[in-house]
C-alpha cells in the first residue's frame, strides 16, 4: 500500500464504460488528476527541482487531460509515458535513492486535508451531527494511513480535534458533545505542545488553534449576549478550548508566554463580557435616547441601574461563575469588581453634579450603597477557600462611600435649613410687639411660627429616605437647639435683672428728735424723691416691657420649655420606629435640646425678677418707696400700695401661663418684702419710727402677706413664711429697747473687727442680706429710731448728720 499511487491506479483501471455516463466519468478523472497535482506538484513531500522534466511533463499531461479527458489513455504509449511521469514524481528522496514507500499523498497540507476528509466518515451521512456506532472500527482503519499521509498520533489528535469542531459549528452548533470531544483532544495537542517543538509541527498546530480561538473568544469576550439559561452547557467546554488553544499558542510563542494563560485569559473574559453587559444595561436607560425619560427629568436613571447591575451580580455568580471558577478561583469576585468598577465611573460623575439634597439624589445614593453591599457579600464569599482571602478584589473595589455623600448632603441641609431659621428669628423679632391679645394663649405669634419651622424641620428630616438617622439628628437638633436658644437670649434683651429697678441705698443719716420742723423736711423730701422717680419713669418708658408684654415673654419661654419636651419624645419616637436605626444607634444620642432648655429657664427666671421688681419698685414707687412711711407712719400705711399691687396681681393672674404664675406671683411677693425691708432699713431721712410705731409696721405687713394668701386662695402659707422669714426675724427689733439693740451692736461689731477695734467703733459693711445678727442692719435700726439715746450714739461714734 505504501508503494501504491492511489489515483493513478484507479485511472488505469477503471475506464469510461464503467460509468453511468461520459460526464461521469469526466467528472470522475478530473477528480483524481487534481489530487495527483495537489499530491506531486502543488505541495509534494519533497520540494520540487526546477530542472526536473518530470513535473513540466506531468504539468502540461494534466492541463491537457482537464482539456481534452478522453485521449488521456487513448493509446497505450500515452498511459505508459503518464504512469512513469507520475512514479518519478512520487518516488523521490533527498539523496536520491530509490524509497520503499511512493510520495504523493503526504506533503503538507494535502496530507492533512486528506485526512480530515477520511475522519468525516465517522460521521452519518444522514444526521450529519451524529457519530457512527462503527467509529472505533473506522477510526482503526483511518491509522492505517498514516504512514502513506505522513500523519502521526499528534496530528490525528489536532485534525480530528478540528474536524469534531468544524462539525459542530458547521452544523449549528446543536450537538454539544462534538465540542466536548474536541476539547478532549485538544487537551492531548497541548500536552503535545510541551514536548513537540518541531516547525512543520507548531505550524499546522499554531493555524488550527488559532482558528479555534478566535472563535471561542468572540463568545467569550461578550458571553452574556453568548449564552442563557437555554444554552449555558456549552460553555465550559467553549472556554477550555479557548483556555487550551492559548496556552498551545503560550508554548509556541516564547516571547509573550503568560505566567498563568488560564488565570489571565478568563479573568479577561470576566471583564471585557460585564463591562460589555453593564454598558448595554446603561445604554438602555440612556434618558437621551427615549423621549418618555426626556419628559421625566427626575427619572432616576442611577438608581434603576443598581438594581439591574445587583441582578446581572447574582445571575453572574449563580450561571457563569460555576463553569469559570474552574480556572479562576476567584470569578465571581472578578465579575463583581469588574461591576463594582463600571458602577462607580457613573456615580462619580453623578456625585459631582449633585448641587444639593433631592429624593432623587437619595434614592440614587441609597441605590449604590445597597449595591456596593451585595458587591461585597458576593466577592467575600466567593474568596472563603482563596490564598488570599479574596483581599486582591476586594482592594480593587474602592468604596463608593455613599453614606459619606448621603451625610454630607444631609448636613449641607440641615446647615441651610438652620440659617433660615435663623435669618428668621433675626427678621421676625424685630417686629415682635409681645401682644397679649395677639392668641388665646397669650404667645407671641413668633413663638407660635418658630416652633411649627422647627417642628416641619424635624418631620422633614425623618422623611428623608436615608440609614443614618441617628447619625445626624444630633447636628440637627444642636443647630435647632442654637436657634431656638438665639430666640430666647433675644426675646429677653432689654430685660435687666432685680438690681435694675432697685434704689440706690442713700447714706446712713440719724433722726432729728424733737424739732418743730420736722414734719415741714419730711414733706420737701418726698416731693423731691417723688419728682426724681417721675423723671426717670419717664426717660425709660417702652411699652414692650409693660407688665402685660412681659406676661406674654414669660408664657413664650414656658410655651417653649414644653415644646422642647415633646420634641424631644417625637424624635426619640421617630427613632425607635425607624427601620435604619436599631437600640444601639439611638442608645447613647443626646436627644435634648439642652441650649434652649437651659435658656428659657434662665429667661423666665431673669424676666420674672425683672417684673416683679420693675412692680414693686419702679411702677408703684411712688406708693412704696416715695410714700410709705413718709412722714408720720400712722398716716403713711401700705394700703395705696397694697391696692395698687392688687391690680398687678389680677392682671398676671388672667395673662400669665397657670404653670408659671405661681413663680411670677412668689417672685412679686419676695420683692414686696425686699421693697418693704428697704423701707424700714434705707428709707432715709423721710422716715423715722418710734417704738409706738412698731405695731403699725407688724400690721402692715401682715396686710403685704394676707395679700398673697388671699384667704387661701393665694399662695401657700408655708412659702409666704418662707420667703418672708427674714422679715419676720428683723421686725421685733423695732420694737426692742434702745440700749439693748446698742449693746447688740457694739458686742457683733467687736466680733466682726476683733482688737483692731481702738477708740472708734468701725462702720460695717452692708450685707447682702439683711438679718437681726448682722450689725449693718442693727445700725440702720438705729439710724431710723426717732429716740435720744440712738441720735447720740450716732452722733458719738460716727458723726452722723440729720439729713443728706
Amino acid at each position: 500500500m505504501e508503494s501504491v499511487v492511489l489515483p493513478l491506479e484507479l485511472i488505469q483501471q477503471f475506464k469510461c464504460s464503467d460509468f453511468p455516463s461520459q460526464q461521469d466519468y469526466e467528472a470522475w478523472l478530473r477528480r483524481n488528476l487534481k489530487v495527483l497535482e495537489a499530491g506531486l506538484l502543488l505541495y509534494p513531500h519533497f520540494p520540487l527541482d526546477k530542472a526536473d522534466t518530470s513535473s513540466q511533463s506531468l504539468r502540461r499531461i494534466i492541463r491537457e487531460a482537464f482539456e481534452k479527458p478522453m485521449d488521456l489513455g487513448k493509446t497505450g504509449e500515452s498511459m505508459q509515458n503518464f504512469r512513469n511521469v507520475v512514479l518519478s514524481l512520487a518516488f523521490r528522496s533527498f539523496d536520491g535513492s530509490v524509497p520503499e514507500t511512493c510520495h504523493w499523498a503526504d506533503g503538507f497540507p494535502l496530507n492533512l486535508w486528506i485526512y480530515q476528509t477520511l475522519l468525516g466518515s465517522c460521521f452519518d451521512i444522514h444526521e450529519e451531527i451524529s457519530v457512527i456506532e462503527e467509529v472505533d472500527e473506522v477510526l482503526e482503519l483511518i491509522k492505517k494511513t498514516w504512514v502513506m499521509l505522513g500523519i502521526n498520533e499528534m496530528l490525528h489528535n489536532i485534525c480530528f480535534s478540528w474536524v469534531l469542531f468544524h462539525r459542530y459549528v458547521a452544523t449549528g452548533q446543536l450537538e454539544n458533545d462534538l465540542l466536548f470531544a474536541s476539547s478532549n483532544l485538544l487537551a492531548e495537542v497541548e500536552n503535545d505542545a510541551k514536548t513537540v517543538k518541531g516547525p512543520f509541527y507548531s505550524k499546522v498546530v499554531s493555524n488550527v488553534v488559532s482558528l479555534m480561538l478566535n472563535w471561542a473568544e468572540k463568545r467569550l469576550l461578550a458571553y452574556h449576549d453568548t449564552f442563557h439559561d437555554g444554552n449555558i452547557e456549552p460553555m465550559e467546554s467553549i472556554v477550555s478550548i479557548a483556555v487550551l488553544s492559548a496556552k498551545i499558542l503560550s508554548e509556541y510563542n516564547r516571547k509573550k508566554r503568560d505566567h498563568d494563560v488560564a488565570y489571565t485569559r478568563v479573568e479577561n473574559y470576566i471583564r471585557s463580557s460585564l463591562r460589555a453587559a453593564f454598558a448595554q444595561k446603561l445604554d438602555k436607560l440612556d434618558p437621551s435616547k427615549h423621549s418618555s425619560r426626556k419628559q421625566n427629568r427626575a427619572f432616576p436613571t442611577l438608581s434603576i441601574l443598581a438594581q439591574h447591575v445587583t441582578e446581572l451580580a447574582y445571575n453572574e455568580k449563580a450561571m457563569f461563575s460555576p463553569n469559570l471558577k474552574r480556572w479562576h478561583p476567584l470569578a465571581a469576585g472578578v465579575a463583581v469588581a469588574t461591576l463594582h468598577v463600571c458602577y462607580g465611573d457613573e456615580l462619580k460623575k453623578y456625585v459631582k453634579s449633585i448641587t444639593e439634597l433631592t429624593p432623587d439624589a437619595i434614592e440614587v445614593l441609597m441605590a449604590a450603597d445597597k449595591l456596593e453591599k451585595d458587591l461585597v457579600q458576593i466577592a467575600v464569599a466567593d474568596s472563603v477557600d482563596s490564598e488570599d482571602g479574596g483581599k486582591s478584589v476586594i482592594r480593587e473595589m474602592q468604596p463608593y462611600e455613599a453614606e459619606a455623600v448621603i451625610a454630607n448632603l444631609v448636613k449641607s441641609w440641615i446647615k441651610i435649613r438652620v440659617e433660615r431659621l435663623g435669618e428668621w428669628v433675626n427678621r421676625n423679632l424685630q417686629h415682635e410687639v409681645w401682644n397679649p391679645q395677639a392668641n388665646k394663649e397669650g404667645l407671641a405669634p413668633s413663638a407660635v411660627e418658630v416652633l411649627r419651622v422647627v417642628d416641619d424641620t424635624l418631620e422633614a428630616f425623618f422623611l428623608l429616605p436615608i440609614s443614618m438617622h441617628a447619625v445626624l439628628v444630633p447636628e440637627l437638633m444642636s443647630g435647632l437647639d442654637k436657634s431656638l436658644q438665639q430666640y430666647i437670649l433675644k426675646a429677653k434683651a432689654g430685660c435687666g435683672d432685680r438690681n435694675t429697678f432697685a434704689p440706690t441705698l442713700p447714706p446712713l443719716t440719724r433722726c432729728s428728735t424733737g424739732s418743730k420742723f420736722h414734719g415741714v423736711f419730711r414733706k420737701k423730701e418726698k416731693l423731691q424723691s417723688a419728682q426724681r422717680r417721675k423723671a426717670q419713669v419717664g426717660a425709660t418708658r417702652d411699652n414692650s416691657f409693660d407688665t402685660p408684654q412681659l406676661c406674654v415673654r414669660i408664657n413664650t419661654m414656658q410655651r417653649v420649655r414644653l415644646e422642647l419636651v415633646v420634641l424631644e419624645k417625637r424624635i426619640l419616637a421617630n427613632l425607635s420606629s425607624s427601620k435604619s436605626s436599631n437600640n444601639d444607634d439611638i442608645y447613647g444620642v443626646n436627644l435634648k435640646f439642652k441650649l434652649s432648655a437651659a435658656a428659657a429657664v434662665e429667661g423666665i427666671h431673669q424676666i420674672c425678677e425683672f417684673m416683679a421688681y420693675k412692680i414693686v419698685f419702679h411702677d408703684l414707687g411712688h406708693v412704696l418707696w416715695d410714700g410709705l412711711y413718709v412722714g408720720e407712719v400712722s398716716y403713711s400705711r401700705i394700703e395705696p400700695f397694697l391696692h395698687e399691687l392688687e391690680q398687678y396681681l389680677e392682671i398676671i393672674s388672667s395673662t400669665v401661663h397657670d404653670k408659671v404664675r405661681t413663680r411670677v406671683i412668689v417672685d412679686i411677693m419676695q420683692a414686696s418684702f425686699d421693697g418693704f425691708l428697704l423701707v424700714l432699713l434705707a428709707g432715709g431721712p423721710p422716715r423715722a419710727f418710734s417704738l409706738q410705731d412698731s405695731a403699725i409696721i407688724e400690721e402692715d405687713f401682715k396686710y403685704l402677706t394676707g395679700l398673697f394668701w388671699s384667704n387661701g386662695d393665694g399662695l401657700p402659707v408655708e412659702l409666704i413664711e418662707k420667703h418672708s422669714a427674714t422679715v419676720q426675724a428683723i421686725l421685733p427689733l423695732f420694737h426692742a429697747d434702745t440700749e439693748h439693740i446698742i449693746q447688740q451692736f457694739i458686742q457683733l461689731t467687736m466680733e466682726m473687727y476683733g482688737s483692731s477695734v481702738k477708740s472708734r467703733l468701725p462702720m460695717p459693711p452692708t450685707p447682702d442680706q439683711w438679718s437681726p445678727g448682722d450689725p449693718n442692719t442693727l445700725l440702720r435700726v438705729l439710724c431710723h429710731r426717732n429716740d435720744e439715746v440712738a441720735a447720740k450714739f450716732l452722733k458719738k461714734n460716727y458723726n452722723l448728720s440729720k439729713k443728706v
